[in-house]
């Protein structure tokens, strides 16, 4: 009998090893297999069939939202892929699986332009008010590290995991490798942003050369998304500022005001790096005061005098 818990490890090296998956990929696929394991660990994989398949996907939509669904299909299809590319299986039974459905449309939540003006302000005040030099340096740190958020769109792990050298200061430019391991280059086009990743950057050199990383803490230990988030807590907390903020969040409004501002919807893929111009035109859906203006100058009924 196959052991269908071999396979699985198999593939999860081929992952690590032949697909050079990163970490988090590598967990989600994990996860996702050792739950289907748990379902069919007493069959042998060759007798898992189409059916079988269809009542653990019908099984997946009672427990999880469709995105979460979809992904877990992704990951127990994959395996399956490599089981036949391996001729482990004579045919693969996804061959003959409909799992096409329609996924709910969820718009990315922004933060309002006046929002991240106070937030930043606050985070400036407490640099300024700091009463010991640690809590001076902290401020300068999330006010570096905010900044460079929303100045370039980076996802937090990628800001998390940049190094010294990946950040060019004289240039105002920044190497951020994302997901797929694919690198891109987004430039910082605000002098001040640059300036306070300077003053940060002369204050936590030994950290930063301690760690590796560009972000650090005091301790030298690399800055953690963990870490971004509950700084964000801090400072809405300290603004007054009841919308619930996320470091992802601040990407989003990097995207829409960029097209709200009538930049080229493929210059802001290839600065988000997103792998198809789908992902990228969700935003479109977001940027209601752009539509606002446009119906208000050039619709035709505007022109009508009655």
């Amino acid at each position: 009998m196959n052991n269908l818990q071999t396979h699985i490890n198999n593939y999860l090296e081929h992952c690590r090893h032949q697909k050079r998956l990163d970490s988090k990929t590598l967990k989600a696929y994990r996860i996702d297999l050792q739950q289907f394991y748990a379902i069919f660990s007493c069959r042998d994989v060759s007798d898992i069939t189409p059916d079988l398949l269809e009542n653990y996907i019908g099984s997946l939509h009672q427990k999880y939202k469709p995105k979460t669904v979809k992904r877990k299909i992704a990951s127990v299809k994959a395996l399956f892929h490599y089981l036949e590319y391996k001729e482990i299986i004579a045919r693969n039974p996804f061959n003959k699986v409909q799992i096409k459905f329609r996924e709910p449309v969820i718009l990315p939540k922004t933060i309002p332009l006046h929002t991240i003006e106070i937030f930043l302000s606050t985070i400036y005040e407490q640099r300024t008010i700091a009463k010991t030099d640690y809590q001076r340096k902290n401020a300068l740190r999330d006010a570096a590290v905010i900044e460079l958020l929303f100045a370039t769109g980076i996802r937090i792990s990628e800001l998390c995991a940049l190094r010294i050298c990946d950040i060019d200061l004289y240039d105002g430019s920044v190497l951020i490798y994302g997901k797929g391991s694919k690198e891109r280059i987004v430039q910082i086009g605000n002098h001040e942003v640059i300036q306070i990743l300077s003053e940060y950057r002369n204050e936590f050199l030994p950290q930063m050369k301690t760690c590796q990383h560009f972000f650090a803490t005091l301790n030298g230990t690399a800055l953690s998304d963990q870490s971004v988030r509950r700084m964000i807590n801090k400072y809405a907390s300290l603004a007054a500022i009841e919308q619930h903020i996320t470091p992802h969040m601040f990407r989003h409004t990097f995207a829409t005001s960029l097209l709200e501002a009538d930049v080229d919807i493929r210059y802001i893929q290839e600065m988000l790096g997103h792998s198809s111009i789908h992902i990228t035109e969700i935003y479109t859906h977001v940027a209601m005061s752009k539509q606002r203006a446009i119906l208000t100058t050039r619709h035709p009924r505007n022109t009508f005098h009655l």
